[in-house]
């Protein structure tokens, strides 16, 4: 059975299953996915995420606020506090830095990071982290903040083998999704074949980044199937054994190991 470790069930259309999740999940159980974390993108909509997915047994939350959303607020650590600390809420993101949207570098987003890298410290929660074309800024903020004493995971990685090394260090899982697919994507099957076993979480990021065969598609959870089979591939192991290994490590990353 597998673990979707990143997904974004509230964002799914479901034209295509009557306008009902249900179905969808169905559909996903059937295909052999296990569990799913719902990812925050917005905090303010937390309530409205936490309501679509709160009846599924299946589904945990985290929340956060993504880089790219509320643009110019940094968020206190009171108000992710406010959020991040109820029972429900198992991880605490995503968040980052994401330098393609936002060219100038604003101290704002800096600020933002740092602030729920605190919030996850003081709740004890691993932190969801999303970076892009930011990865110099990204590594220094997480070790500066000392991120390591709640751990966290770099989420549909796509960087190289030494950030990948650095991330490790200061306690972090490695996230593959459907980019690690991609025919372009060679530097990130790298880093997947020399990852520690131990390390290695796979996600859809869905309904984003669906992954070959799939490309073009909107993504949903069980096609984290083909970013496992596109490991097993890259470290000579059968599907089975990647899902049972990402398995184990999601829940040991919840609990912060």
């Amino acid at each position: 059975m597998f673990i979707d470790s990143h997904c974004h069930l509230d964002c799914i259309e479901l034209n295509d299953y009557n306008d009902n999740l249900s179905e969808l999940m169905a559909e996903v159980e059937a295909n052999g996915v296990e569990h799913m974390l719902c990812v925050c993108i917005d905090l303010f909509e937390f309530d409205k995420m936490y309501d679509a997915v709160k009846g599924f047994s299946q589904v945990s939350v985290s929340a956060g606020m993504h880089p790219t959303h509320a643009v110019g607020d940094a968020l206190s650590v009171d108000t992710l506090l406010d959020y991040v600390k109820r029972k429900e809420v198992v991880a605490v993101g995503e968040t980052g830095l994401d330098y393609f949207y936002q060219k100038d570098k604003p101290e704002w987003q800096k600020q933002r990071f740092r602030h729920h890298i605190t919030a996850a410290k003081a709740v004890n929660k691993p932190v969801i982290v999303h970076t892009r074309d930011a990865a110099e800024d990204t590594l220094r903020i997480i070790k500066e903040e000392s991120a390591k004493d709640c751990g966290g995971v770099i989420h549909c990685f796509t960087e190289d083998w030494a950030f990948a090394k650095a991330a490790l260090e200061q306690n972090f899982y490695i996230s593959f999704s459907g980019i690690t697919t991609f025919k372009t994507a060679e530097q990130i099957r790298e880093v997947a074949r020399k990852m520690p076993v131990d390390r290695i979480l796979i996600e859809t990021d869905s309904p984003y980044l669906a992954p070959v065969p799939k490309r073009g598609k909107q993504n949903q959870p069980d096609y984290v199937r083909f970013v496992a089979d596109c490991i097993a591939s890259e470290r000579n192991m059968s599907v089975e054994e990647v899902a049972a290994i990402s398995k184990t490590n999601f829940y040991n990353f919840l609990n912060n190991q």
